[in-house]
């Protein structure tokens, strides 16, 4: 009985070690789109797209192993727990992997055409978000609830600069229509990396219910918390 729970514990380690690679795999898909995207490099952006598939095996193969396990393992309480954040989690890293081609083909849209800006504050929504994504992944294998409230933290400043670019390009849309096109797909970069830090706070929020055992929509009590903060003088 005791060799079979341990088999069942390496079997549960190694789903842990799979999710790291999946996302790591799609941080890499991130991190290409979004130079692809800087540099105008339409070859590496194809390379992103064609990784796509690459990203879907490894989250299919992550799931049927996690049936496996329910089917012949019958785990209970915290196992199971653990199984059913494993599956929340890497469908919340294939959206990522999705919205990484998305930003491939942007760029691939925008590769023959000057940019009429420089791009610092996309740049800096990507690195932020990609940050978040390593983060929720330890704190899915550490089962760290400290790394949680980090990536809840995050999310906030990509917020903040995702409505900063919304006004500014809009704003550059209304005085120059010929900008209208390239505008809009720098628009839609920033609002992909703006979903893409919404799905790693569903793996946040996962993550906190595989440890605490209760289901909390952290980014909305984070901004209570803060709203309070700022109304009283001190954080309740």
């Amino acid at each position: 009985m005791r060799r079979i729970r341990e088999t069942f514990e390496e079997q549960i380690e190694q789903v842990r070690v799979d999710v790291t690679r999946l996302a790591s795999f799609v941080v890499e898909m991130l991190s290409d789109a979004m130079r692809a995207l800087v540099d105008q490099d339409e070859a590496l952006a194809d390379k992103v797209i064609l990784d796509d598939d690459v990203a879907d095996d490894l989250d299919l193969h992550i799931e049927q192993e996690c049936m496996r396990l329910l089917a012949l393992q019958q785990p209970m309480a915290k196992d199971l727990r653990i199984i059913g954040t494993a599956m929340k989690v890497i469908a919340d890293l294939e959206r990522v992997g999705d919205y990484a081609v998305d930003i491939a083909r942007s760029a691939k849209t925008l590769a023959d055409e000057p940019y009429f800006k420089a791009l610092v504050d996309i740049p800096r929504m990507s690195d932020i978000t990609i940050g978040m994504v390593r983060t929720a992944a330890q704190a899915f294998v550490r089962a760290d609830l400290g790394l949680v409230r980090e990536v809840i933290e995050q999310d906030d400043e990509v917020d903040r600069l995702w409505y900063h670019l919304l006004d500014e390009l809009v704003q550059y849309m209304q005085q120059d229509p010929e900008l209208i096109l390239q505008a809009t797909h720098l628009l839609l970069v920033a609002r992909y990396l703006e979903r893409i830090a919404d799905h790693v706070v569903n793996v946040a929020e996962r993550v906190s219910y595989m440890e605490t055992g209760r289901f909390e929509d952290l980014a909305l009590s984070h901004t209570a918390s803060w709203t309070e903060t700022e109304e009283g003088g001190e954080e309740r």
